[in-house]
């Protein structure tokens, strides 16, 4: 018995999880032939104007265009197509906000896209969209304009059923593969913030749906009626929180009040869909705002059923630890610092994970040391149903084990903690959770130090209280593969935690030897 309770090994020394081959229900598209960036051309020069037709100073500087993009978009014009660069990039420019990327529209089809450039290829099974590629890895996306299957219902049914919409009560999009022209695009577009367009060659932006005004007065509007809008998609309430926090902008009453009303199709959407937009909210500084205002819609018992469970339990002071969290997680995004998705979700759930009581563990051989139930269940679902890599999911529930030993309540040693590939993570959901909260500051400095932190005792009873089953040490083994003398077998029925201790006085690998098991 004593031989097989040596065997299990505690989860943070196991080699760090690899994703397993997942069976598809599509044939993987080959990979492409390598892209070359677009040589250089014998055309003459294309520029921007930096003045309209009337002489007047184009809305747009063209010094704040990128390069790359600006070269799609006359070049597109040369081979006679409208083409102009849309959404985000736009809304940003005229906010004095850097675009992250450039996205264009074109009246071009997906195969002239890519037959006017060599460096494209065509993505994309739902809607074909060109990308063509430049030095650097740099990608600039163009879409042919489309139309809303909505829009179309009234004037052709039987392309409204071959879109996904026959059903008059049911209005969520299912199908949007329709071309369409530059001002059916913008309308089918979400918010009339990112329905506007810059004609590069005017110097002059188009809007057909009013975003000039919203941009004004900061509102994030839809295009079109909120209730239907938020109905053909219900992510878009995901956007909408985004852009408001990102922007700090006001969300108009109406389309606030669809939002509240289409929470409840929530759950119609993907599930990897909901998973990619809830990181986007997280990866992109805004966590706290936009976990604030899913919370006041009710869309966190969709989206994140156990912060929803702690935030509703735990009330006011609830409320304070988990956004002090999500704001010291904004700030260190912010800061510029690359956080895997591990650790973005692992730190949102310490708080948590602290709050739940223990786990029971295993008896069984074998058996990992777990997190508490909700979100084991949470890692689970997010696996089974949205698609998030396994090893993202292992990787996130040993970060938040490894906050057990960095506080000081559970014990291992020192030194074969700091050479584990995940210490370095688990540092740092660490060091967030020490600014969120000012806690466990001592064990932050401890283990910088290269030291250990003291025990933590609050709550635990002592080792000499009637009730408490002493534990036994495990058994060392010696040089040559030998056990050690005196040592004393693992209790029965101990998990792998309890095996970690060293027997008192018999190891000489660091300070941490002669310190007392916790739980």
């Amino acid at each position: 018995m004593t031989a097989e309770l040596e065997l299990q090994a505690d989860p943070l020394d196991l080699p760090l999880p690899t994703e397993p081959p997942e069976p598809r229900a599509e044939p993987v598209e080959p990979p492409p032939e390598a892209l070359v960036p677009e040589p250089p051309s014998s055309e003459p020069e294309l520029v921007a104007p930096t003045t309209t037709r009337t002489g007047e100073p184009a809305e747009i500087d063209p010094r704040e265009l990128d390069p790359d993009a600006l070269k799609v978009v006359l070049r597109l014009h040369g081979h006679g197509h409208q083409a102009y660069l849309v959404g985000g990039c736009v809304r940003d420019l005229l906010l004095k906000r850097k675009p992250k990327d450039f996205d264009l529209a074109t009246s071009a089809h997906p195969g002239e896209v890519r037959a006017t450039f060599r460096n494209c290829r065509l993505i994309g099974r739902r809607f074909r969209l060109a990308h063509v590629y430049f030095k650097g890895g740099k990608i600039i996306e163009v879409s042919t304009f489309r139309a809303n299957p909505s829009e179309l219902e009234a004037t052709n049914e039987e392309d409204s059923a071959d879109n996904g919409n026959g059903n008059g009560d049911d209005l969520l999009i299912t199908h949007d593969n329709v071309f369409g022209t530059a001002e059916q695009d913008a309308r089918r577009r979400d918010f009339t913030i990112n329905g506007l367009f810059y004609d590069v060659s005017e110097g002059r932006v188009i809007d057909y749906v009013r975003g000039r005004r919203d941009l004004d007065e900061h509102y994030i509007r839809t295009i079109g009626d909120p209730e239907i809008r938020m109905r053909e998609d219900p992510v878009r309430i995901l956007r909408a929180v985004r852009f408001a926090s990102k922007l700090n902008f006001d969300i108009e009453s109406r389309t606030y009040a669809a939002m509240e009303g289409a929470v409840e199709d929530l759950p119609r959407c993907a599930p990897a869909r909901l998973l990619e937009e809830t990181f986007r909210l997280i990866r992109g500084s805004v966590a706290a705002p936009s976990l604030k205002l899913l919370s006041a819609l009710d869309a966190l018992k969709i989206l994140l059923p156990p912060v929803d469970a702690y935030l509703k339990q735990r009330g006011r002071e609830g409320e304070r630890i988990f956004y002090a969290f999500a704001e010291a997680l904004d700030r260190r995004v912010a800061s510029g610092e690359p956080l895997d998705d591990a650790i973005l979700l692992a730190t949102l759930l310490v708080p948590i994970s602290r709050a739940a009581p223990p786990p029971v563990e295993s008896q069984e051989l074998g058996a990992k040391p777990s997190v508490s139930q909700a979100i084991e269940d949470l890692l689970a679902s997010f696996v089974q149903t949205a698609r998030l890599p396994r090893r993202i999911a292992e990787r996130c529930r040993l970060l938040l084990l490894a906050q057990r030993t960095l506080t000081g309540e559970r014990r291992r040693r020192g030194a074969s903690f700091r050479r584990h590939p995940l210490f370095s993570e688990a540092m740092t959901v660490f060091e967030i959770s020490v600014e969120a909260t000012g806690e466990f500051r001592e064990a932050l400095e401890a283990w910088k130090g290269g030291e250990l932190p003291p025990v933590r005792s609050e709550g635990a009873p002592a080792e000499s209280e009637p009730g408490r089953k002493r534990r036994r040490r495990r058994r060392r083994r010696g040089p040559a593969g030998r056990p050690g003398e005196g040592a004393e077998a693992a209790a029965p029925g101990s998990t792998p935690e309890d095996t970690q201790g060293d027997a008192d006085g018999e190891d000489d690998s660091g300070p941490d030897s002669d310190e007392p098991d916790e739980a």
